[in-house]
Parts: structure tokens; sequence; C-alpha cells
């Protein structure tokens, strides 16, 4: 179950399907961001989302996706194929670059929602490649 789980929220991830990310997450959701806050609840990981919407055009690709025997975790490795569409506050300026990234993100899981998304990636490498 747990890869089926992760598999719908990338898939509904590479459509831009926000509710469907949402419909995949617990009520109660943690959301750690890379390099920022924890975000408890799935209104503010709509917000998130769309703001993350607004700024980048990504779509996943080379995705490997593993989960524990238990299932009450899961990560993926994948890479990050984007545009920078609008300029994120207190970061480069956006002129329509493109980036490519290698990132993972790591979950917990309960009852088929996810209830923790922890997503890494190099900010440094986004940046140098952004910044050309």
């Amino acid at each position: 179950m747990t890869t089926a789980t992760l598999d719908r929220y990338f898939d509904a991830f590479n459509r831009k399907d926000i509710d469907g990310m949402i419909d995949c997450l617990s009520d109660d959701v943690a959301h750690h961001v890379n390099e920022g806050d924890v975000r408890i609840g799935k209104e503010k990981f709509r917000a998130f989302c769309h703001h993350m919407a607004r700024c980048y055009d990504e779509k996943l690709t080379e995705m490997v996706v593993f989960s524990a025997e238990d299932g009450a975790r899961g990560a993926a490795e994948f890479m990050v194929n984007g545009t920078y569409l609008e300029t994120d506050e207190g970061l480069p300026e956006a002129r329509g670059q493109s980036y490519r990234l290698p990132a993972g993100s790591f979950f917990s899981l309960a009852d088929g929602k996810i209830t923790r998304v922890v997503t890494y990636y190099n900010l440094s490498d986004w940046i140098a490649q952004v910044s050309r």
C-alpha cells in the first residue's frame, strides 16, 4: 500500500493535480520544507503547492520509490526538471530559466495516508543553475 500511495502522490504532482496530492495526505500531515519550516495540516500544504505552482513549473522523472517492510515509511529519489517562472522571495530573479536537480523525499504513513513529507535538494546547485 505504501508504494501505491506514493505513486499516486507523485503522479498527481506531475499532473499538477494539487487536490490529488492532498487526497494522499492525513489531515495533520507534517510537511518539512527543504531549508524551511515544518507546516502542519492540509491547508498549509495546499498553500505551499499553490505558491510553488506560481513560481515553478516542475516535472519529476527517473523516479525510484522505496518502502519499509511494515509500510510505515517510504522514500523516493528522482530528478526535478523545471522552469523558474516567477521570482520567489529571497531567491534569484526569475527569467524562465530551466534547471535539472536531483532530489529525494521521505515519508511516514498511517492508514494509507501520508502523515509526514520531507523533501531534500541542493539549494546551492539550484541557485547556480538559475543564476547563469
